[in-house]
């Protein structure tokens, strides 16, 4: 408690965009919990974003260990002010080529994966009456992607959610974006 920046939890935090996310919230002061999978990654991310930063392993298709971290974070300050639901995979190839386990795959992580981060998150931000969610989908979940079937109906998804989300949240003063890249 008596922190006064802001907290910002960010998944997929090891590298990529997730990466750039996590250092540039440390720029502008936030506590950052860098996630991901790979704890090593994280662990190197969160040490370039600096003393306000900590890594955690995370895998997003466990819903209470993304409960947990999102808790702990907001327990630390006694805020939330950022969530970004960034972890994801590509998953391409013919459609007729692809197996069940394939879009399991990419559903549990790219859809199961970003729920689990809203369900974790936005209540604390409704009771805190602010907060912004950002979820990370992509250009193909706005359009026809040709062998990128399960990539692009992922971020598809996430765009759905992101958007009915944003209009009920408006009123309870939590904003939620898509980021699509």
């Amino acid at each position: 408690m008596g922190w006064n920046g802001a907290t910002a939890v960010v998944t997929g935090g090891a590298s990529g965009i997730g990466k750039a996310l996590s250092l540039a919230m440390a720029e502008r002061g936030a506590l950052v919990v860098v996630t991901d999978i790979d704890e090593g990654g994280a662990q190197a991310v969160a040490a370039a974003c600096g003393p306000k930063a900590l890594a955690r392993k995370l895998d997003v298709r466990d819903a209470e260990a993304v409960r947990k971290v999102v808790e702990d974070a907001a327990r630390l300050t006694g805020q939330l002010d950022y969530l970004f639901n960034n972890a994801g995979i590509g998953i391409g190839g013919e459609v007729q080529e692809l197996t069940v386990a394939h879009w399991d795959r990419i559903v549990d992580i790219n859809i199961r994966g970003v729920i689990h981060g809203v369900q974790a998150a936005y209540p604390l931000m409704v009771k805190q009456r602010s907060g912004h969610i950002v979820n990370t989908a992509s250009l193909a979940g706005l359009g026809a992607t040709p062998l990128l079937s399960p990539y692009s109906m992922s971020k598809h998804a996430v765009v759905g959610l992101s958007i009915s989300l944003r209009a009920e949240a408006a009123a309870l003063g939590v904003r939620v974006s898509a980021l699509c890249p």
